[in-house]
């Protein structure tokens, strides 16, 4: 390279370089430092402002505010339903810091939760703090708006007050109520068949809550007292001048007026330890019977401390007929094993209103139960008699078979026998509806067995016929009742589940009735009770089935019992 380039490339090298050094130069201040960045520093954040009436304020909530290097004030906005003030008490949707005051130090704010009229429910929001130069700050506010409308508040709910008694009061129910805004009385009025109380003593149709404690909260009491039959609707209202009424939906059951007698009262039964497998006792019962549509019978066993017997056992209750001196069987069951009936509110439940004409006035009544052990059954008898229209005013009932002494005093199976199932029935002339009730259960391990394992009469399923004048007229079937589902179902360890031949540890042996459709007044017919046919084989004892049926007239004038001939 000649001496006149090289010359030239040096001088160019060294412009490039002062260029640069002049360039860089330029960027800095007199002091030689870098410009400063102008910031916006918050301290602090803000918590839920929870409830606040709307057209209201909530308390203020405040955070801290510094600037560094800026060049401008600070202008802090809230969204709408917030407000912001630097004194906390001249609040605004905008306020401002100036620079001086911004860069001096920390600067607290105040913001406060003003929700609008339309602000009902969660509201959410923000506050911005803007300078020039400054990046933006942004916080997020959150509060919910509760609305100043006039309202009655109610917490709890009146639910279906069942079956109550006519003329009776059920338990009482209770919501609590509160307004809120209200600036007049509230009124509380129960319709028809409810009546309502704020002391839980007095109870009237209507109540009345001043406006001074209107908005405090109240408890009201309701009750169902129900002065007709059936089923029954109603209202409570809440009704105040502010506000639109509230309405509660009332229901209920007006249930017929039951007169009850207690007869037997955990009468002790057994046998040895001082025990009898039997009691009889008079019991003065209802006497007038004009306005009585039916008669319940309940029946609770109880244990002693020793424990109830173990087995099931062959157990009914009988009235004495004053004029003829026999005992009707009104109701049979079998009693469950190692329990008591206790898991029923009142015990097995019978309908013996066909021997209403026997329940009445001064009544002699026996229990037995076939227990052989000192551990006895403690039986509780009681009688309801439910008012209402009669079918008819006047029942007699006649025993046409009777063999209902104990499990084994029952009709023979399977063997020639003398027991007397034919008999002829003289109906009175009066009788303007005749049926036929009977109660059947079997008792015995007789052979053969049925397919399954199933001896004779406790497990075969038979099917028997009742004749009348010859004729087959109505069949009983003894058949499965599902003991595996009886509620009484804590019969351990006794074999209680499995279904017998028309009846099952633990419950009430049905009632069949036949209706003969007819009056049959001043009728005379034949009866035969026919059992299917079957022969023991004698390899497995005896088979027996327990057998009572009663024929029971009804008429609209007085009547007198049938006639049974032999």
């Amino acid at each position: 390279m000649n001496k006149t380039k090289l010359v030239k490339a040096i001088q160019l090298v060294t412009g490039v370089i002062a260029m640069l050094f002049i360039i860089n130069c330029s960027s800095n201040d007199d002091s030689g430092n870098a410009t400063p960045v102008a910031k916006i520093i918050t301290t602090g954040s803000f918590t839920n402002y929870g409830e606040v009436d709307v057209l209201s304020h909530s308390a203020s909530q405040s955070f801290e505010v510094e600037g560094v290097s800026l060049v401008g004030n600070i202008a802090i906005a809230t969204s709408v339903n917030f407000e912001v003030s630097v004194d906390d008490v001249s609040f605004s949707s905008e306020a401002t810091i100036d620079k001086a005051s911004g860069n001096s130090g920390n600067t607290i704010i105040y913001v406060r939760f003003s929700p609008t009229a339309n602000a009902v429910g969660i509201t959410a929001g923000t506050i911005t703090l803007e300078s020039s130069q400054a990046a933006t700050k942004t916080l997020s506010l959150i509060g919910t708006g509760v609305s100043i409308a006039p309202i009655i508040n109610v917490n709890g709910v009146v639910n279906n007050f069942g079956d109550v008694m006519v003329s009776e009061n059920s338990e009482t129910q209770n919501i609590t109520i509160n307004g809120d805004h209200l600036v007049s009385n509230i009124m509380i009025t129960a319709s028809t068949d409810f009546n309502v109380s704020l002391d839980n003593i007095t109870f009237t149709s209507s109540v009345q809550i001043p406006a001074a404690s209107a908005n405090n909260d109240a408890t009201v009491y309701v009750r169902f007292s129900p002065i007709t039959l059936g089923a029954a609707t109603g209202t409570l209202t809440l009704a105040n001048a502010d506000t639109t009424d509230t309405v509660i939906a009332l229901e209920g059951n007006g249930a017929p007026v039951r007169h009850n007698y207690v007869a037997f009262n955990e009468q002790a039964l057994g046998y040895g330890g001082g025990f009898n497998q039997s009691e009889a006792q008079t019991f003065t019962l209802h006497s007038d019977l004009t306005n009585i549509a039916q008669i319940k019978m309940y029946v609770q066993i109880d244990c002693p401390s020793s424990g109830c017997d173990d087995w099931d056992r062959f157990a009914n209750i009988k009235v004495k007929d004053q004029i003829t001196g026999d005992w009707y069987e009104i109701g049979r069951y079998i009693t469950p094993y190692w329990t008591g009936t206790q898991q029923l509110d009142r015990g097995l439940e019978f309908d013996v209103t066909d021997f209403k004409s026997l329940l009445t006035g001064a009544t002699e009544l026996r229990i037995y139960i076939e227990n052989w052990t000192s551990k006895a059954d403690l039986i509780t008898v009681d009688f309801d008699y439910i008012e209402g229209t009669p079918d008819y005013p006047y029942y007699a009932v006649s025993e046409v078979l009777g063999y209902h002494v104990n499990s084994i005093d029952g009709v023979p199976y399977g063997v020639a026998h003398s027991f007397d199932l034919d008999k002829q029935v003289v109906i009175p002339a009066n009788a303007e509806s005749t049926h036929l009730r009977t109660v059947i259960s079997g008792w015995g391990h007789a052979t053969p067995n049925d397919a399954g394992g199933r001896p004779c009469a406790e497990w075969c399923y038979r099917t028997h016929d009742i004749k009348i004048d010859g004729s087959n007229t109505f069949s009983h079937y003894l058949g499965p009742l599902g003991c595996a589902a009886n509620p009484v179902n804590n019969q351990n360890p006794g074999n209680w589940t499995q279904d017998r031949a028309g009846w099952c540890p633990g419950m009430a042996v049905p009632t069949r009735i036949d209706d003969l459709g007819a009056s049959m007044g001043g009728s005379i017919f034949t009866f035969e009770y026919d059992f299917e046919d079957w022969v023991n084989d004698g390899a497995n004892g005896s088979a027996y089935y327990a057998t009572s049926t009663y024929v029971v007239v009804k008429s609209n004038s007085v009547i007198t019992a049938p006639v049974i001939i032999d």
